[in-house]
C-alpha cells in the first residue's frame, strides 16, 4: 500500500481536515486545525506531503520523525499543527488497513467509556452560566467549565474580583456538591492577580483553574501552584514534551494537549506518558470539530491517567449539524455524559466525503473571524 494523495479541505476558520488516500482505496482522515490560521497551516500540510507521497503509509511513528524533525526547523503551532492533522489521518489509515480502532493499536482499552465535559457560557461580562450548568448536569454530566469574562486587567479591580467570586458561587449552587466545574482563565490573568481570584474562590472548590498564564510564562506557573491549593491546568498552547516537561515540574495537576496542535497521536500519547510519572492526569484539549473529537477519544481510552474530555460542538443527537460530516455520529452521541468506547477501525468514525468536498471553503484560506480585543485604554488584550 501507498500513499497517492494528500488534500486539505477547510470547512470553517476552526476546522481544517486532512485526508491521505492510497493506491488501494483505504482513506485516513485527520484535523490540522489551528483556529484562524486555516490558510498558513494548509500550506503547511502540502509542504510537508512531499515527504509521504509514495510511502507506505503504516509505520506511523517513522513518518513522525521525519515530518517533525526532518526539515531542521521544527516545532511551533504552525508546523505541529500540519504534523498532528497528517499523524491523525496515517493512525487512521493504519487502524483501518488493521482493522482495529487506534486505542487498540496503542495498547488496548483503559477504560469502557469516557467522561465529557463542556461549556457553560454565560451572559457577557460573567463567567459562567448556571441555568446551561444545571441542564448539563441533569443530563449527566459530571464537570462542566466556563471561561473567565474578559478583558482582564494585569491587577483588575476589587469589583472584577466580586463578581468573580458571586459567578463561581452561582455556578456551585446550579451544579451542586456532586459535580465538578473549571474555570478557564485562556491566559488573560497576570500570575500576581490570578493568585488573588484563585484565593477569593477557593471556597467553591473549582476542580481545576485552566491556562492562568500565557503560555510563554510558562516558567513562572510554580509560583501559582504553590501559593493555591485551587489545582492547576495548562497545555492547550504547549506542543511538545520538552515544552510539557517545566509545567509537570512545576507541579501542575491537568495537562491539555491539543492533538490537532501537539503533533497528534502520536506525541501526545507520549505527553501522557510523562504526565503519569509527574501524578498529573491529562484532559486533552478540543474546541473544535468532530474528527479531532474522534481522535481525542482513542487516546483517552488508551492512556491510564485520563481525566475527561472536553468538546464544544453540539453532540445532543445525532441529527447534529456539527456531526453532518459523519455517516456514523451516533458513535459521539453521548450517555449520562460519557460516551461509549467505540469499536470501529481507525478513529471509529466514518466520513462523508461527499459532504466534506462540497463544505470546502477555500475562500476561508483568508480569516476574518479572528477576535480582538482592547483594554478601556485602547491597548492589546489577551482574548
Amino acid at each position: 500500500m501507498r500513499i497517492t494523495t494528500v488534500e486539505t479541505f477547510v470547512l470553517g476558520e476552526r476546522q481544517l481536515l486532512v485526508r491521505i488516500g492510497t493506491d488501494e482505496g483505504l482513506a485516513g482522515w485527520g484535523d490540522a486545525t489551528l483556529e484562524h490560521r486555516p490558510g498558513t497551516v494548509a500550506a503547511a500540510v502540502r509542504e510537508l506531503s512531499g515527504q509521504l507521497l509514495g510511502a507506505d503509509p503504516t509505520p506511523v511513528t517513522a513518518h513522525w520523525q521525519m515530518l517533525s524533525r526532518g526539515g531542521f526547523y521544527r516545532g511551533g503551532p504552525v508546523l505541529s499543527s500540519a504534523v498532528a492533522g497528517l499523524d491523525q489521518a496515517l493512525w487512521d489509515l493504519r487502524g483501518r488497513y488493521l482493522g482495529a480502532p487506534v486505542h487498540v493499536l496503542l495498547g488496548g482499552p483503559c477504560r469502557d467509556r469516557v467522561r465529557l465535559y463542556t461549556h457553560t457560557w454565560g451572559a457577557p461580562g460573567h463567567t459562567g452560566g448556571p441555568a446551561r450548568a444545571r441542564e448539563l448536569v441533569a443530563a449527566g454530566y459530571t464537570l462542566v467549565k466556563t471561561a473567565v469574562a474578559g478583558p482582564v486587567g494585569f491587577l483588575d479591580s476589587p469589583a472584577m474580583t466580586a463578581r468573580f467570586v458571586a459567578d463561581l458561587e452561582a455556578l456551585r449552587a446550579a451544579v451542586g456538591a456532586a459535580a465538578d466545574f473549571g474555570i478557564d482563565l485562556h491566559g488573560r490573568v497576570s500570575v500576581h492577580h490570578a493568585r488573588r481570584l484563585a484565593d477569593a474562590v477557593a471556597h467553591t472548590a473549582p476542580a481545576f483553574f485552566e491556562e492562568p498564564l500565557r503560555p510563554e510564562h510558562s516558567r513562572l506557573i510554580g509560583r501559582l501552584v504553590a501559593g493555591t491549593g485551587v489545582p492547576i491546568a495548562t497545555g492547550e498552547r504547549l506542543y511538545s514534551r520538552e515544552e510539557f516537561l517545566p509545567v509537570f515540574e512545576a507541579g501542575i495537576a491537568i495537562a491539555q494537549p491539543d492533538l490537532s496542535h501537539a503533533g497528534g497521536i502520536t506525541e501526545v500519547f507520549r505527553i501522557a506518558t510523562m504526565a503519569e510519572s509527574f501524578d498529573v492526569q491529562v484532559a486533552p484539549h478540543c474546541p473544535i470539530g468532530p474528527v479531532a473529537l474522534a481522535a481525542c477519544v482513542q487516546l483517552d481510552l488508551a492512556v491510564p491517567n485520563f481525566y475527561a474530555q472536553e468538546h464544544v460542538i453540539d453532540l445532543t443527537s445525532p441529527g447534529s449539524p456539527d456531526l453532518a460530516i459523519l455517516r456514523n455520529p451516533e458513535v459521539l452521541v453521548p450517555t449520562a455524559g460519557h460516551l461509549d468506547r467505540p469499536t470501529g477501525p481507525g478513529l471509529g468514525i466514518e466520513i462523508d466525503e461527499d459532504a466534506v468536498r462540497a463544505a470546502h471553503r477555500p475562500d476561508l484560506l483568508i480569516p476574518t473571524e479572528r477576535p480582538t480585543w482592547r483594554h478601556p485604554d485602547g491597548s492589546f488584550a489577551e482574548w
